[in-house]
């Protein structure tokens, strides 16, 4: 088959495309980062092309089939850990990665330019708006260890409620004459940073986890 410069072309933009999201990734130190981002640009783009051209009956029939195969990829970087649900953005990066090399494969390459501006917009300065939400309501997982006396059961929670954290759940297990308490505890993060140094200076405390 004659190569036809168009799909290099095609190919070249995917390709940047593809850079373009994966840097970002790849600074960010993500799972999938410059290298993986850039071959599931140009991946889609070469599978849309080639349906094109020999999906004679069904043209959308192996570009249909990407999505299916990114889903497994964009499951892969999906992990929990504690109480949180990590690799969500990556994942959506992935799927979106694919959809523009599929936008550039099908020949709207100004259409995929204009989504690539707004996926940019997202990752870069979305983040910090989404860093300043979580600052403002950071949830936090505390194990405290500490000497058992009549009084220590609520003196934390006393602790917690005077730098305005609110504790979602709490368990106690004695062990011996220690009291292991846990609590999820939910604010900002100026005020877990001086709960933790109002515990890190607790003589009573034997173990400390958060």
């Amino acid at each position: 088959m004659e190569l036809i410069w168009q799909d290099v072309v095609k190919l070249l933009l995917a390709l940047a495309v593809g850079a373009a999201i994966g840097s970002e990734r790849e600074y960010r130190n993500k799972t999938a980062g410059f290298r993986t981002i850039t071959l599931i640009c140009v991946a889609s783009a070469l599978f849309t092309i080639l349906s094109l051209k020999i999906g004679n009956s069904s043209p959308d029939r192996i570009a249909a089939n990407v999505v299916t195969g990114i889903g497994f990829l964009g499951a892969g970087s999906i992990f929990k850990e504690e109480n949180r649900v990590s690799g969500l953005t990556t994942a959506a990066t992935i799927w979106v990665s694919a959809a523009l090399g599929m936008a550039i494969g099908a020949g709207y390459a100004g259409l995929a330019l204009v989504a690539l501006a707004f996926i940019l917009l997202i990752l870069l300065l979305l983040s910090r708006l989404e860093g300043f939400i979580d600052a403002a309501n950071e949830v936090r997982n505390y194990r405290i260890t500490y000497r058992y006396h009549n009084t220590s059961i609520n003196q934390y929670n006393d602790l917690f409620a005077k730098h305005k954290l609110r504790a979602e759940k709490g368990k106690f297990l004695r062990r011996g004459d220690a009291l292991v308490g846990t609590w999820t505890l939910v604010g900002k993060h100026a005020s877990h940073e001086l709960l933790a140094n109002d515990l890190l200076l607790d003589p009573n405390i034997t173990d400390l986890e958060f």
